[in-house]
């Protein structure tokens, strides 16, 4: 992959806030300021080599397609918070893709999304102070 001024400015984008998925419509309104030429079908498509890559996590989320900075390699879980929208890293046990293909004959499983939602501490916290 040729590294360009615009996949650069994609990731910088991105990863100012690591803990936060953000709108990819966001981030093509980001980089049009400084390139008007450049089609919303060239950064989704960067975007999704990115996660290839394992740069970048992508998910949908309310009809809007959200990426996020990937700050650790390896495969991880996600709680979300619903008011401030904070990402935090779940540790968990690894899950087993054949123990699903046994409860499920004749599948192959090629991947997973396991995210919680709900309300972080910090917003509770606020909450409970009244602000």
């Amino acid at each position: 992959m040729r590294w360009t001024k615009q996949r650069k400015m994609m990731i910088e984008a991105v990863s100012r806030d690591p803990q936060r998925y953000v709108d990819i419509t966001q981030v093509d309104q980001y980089l049009r300021q400084a390139y008007p030429g450049l089609s919303h079908n060239t950064i989704y498509r960067n975007f999704k080599e990115f996660e290839s890559l394992g740069i970048v996590e992508l998910r949908q989320h309310n009809d809007q397609m959200q990426v996020k900075y990937r700050c650790d390699p390896y495969h991880h879980h996600h709680f979300i918070c619903d008011q401030c929208g904070r990402v935090q890293e779940i540790k968990m046990m690894p899950i087993d893709d054949a123990f699903f293909e046994r409860q499920l004959p004749g599948i192959k499983i090629t991947g997973h999304r396991f995210e919680l939602h709900g309300i972080c501490a910090q917003c509770q916290a606020k909450q409970q102070r009244g602000q």
